[in-house]
């Protein structure tokens, strides 16, 4: 028998985290099945000594990437200046598009307030038409 039937029921929420766990990615539905199950069994300093344990193992994982050609925040040299030349060419004319877009985009979001600015201004003028129209013929003149 699991410990379960000692800590008491499950709350419902701890089914839908270990569902939605499995259903993200299945070990972290095995992670959060096991915390729900074992949780209590663990001492707190150990799981924390274990976890330092593993994160300085670790460190050397993220290492820089300037070999790879990635230097923190822009892109570094690849030792080759005529891809070095492309890449930067390549870069310009992307970021051009991307500024020609935007642009567009603008253009576009005018255009479309414009036409329901246009719309409404239509919609109003044919409402007060309509009752003023019914008010001239229910009422008489119109004060």
């Amino acid at each position: 028998m699991t410990s379960c039937s000692t800590r008491g029921r499950w709350h419902p929420l701890h089914v839908v985290a270990v569902i939605a766990g499995f259903m993200i990615w299945w070990p972290l539905g095995l992670a959060a099945l096991a915390y729900f199950i074992w949780g209590d069994r663990f001492p707190r300093e150990k799981v924390r000594d274990g976890f330092e344990r593993a994160k300085a193992e670790f460190t050397g994982f993220g290492r820089d990437y300037r070999g790879y050609g990635f230097a923190g925040q822009g892109w570094s040299g690849t030792g080759n200046a005529a891809f070095d030349d492309y890449r930067r060419e390549t870069l310009r004319r992307l970021e051009e598009e991307r500024r020609r877009i935007e642009e567009e985009g603008r253009a576009f979001a005018e255009f479309v307030a414009n036409l329901r600015r246009a719309r409404d201004k239509e919609e109003f003028d044919r409402f007060m038409a309509e009752r003023n129209a019914s008010r001239n013929n229910g009422e008489g003149p119109n004060v």
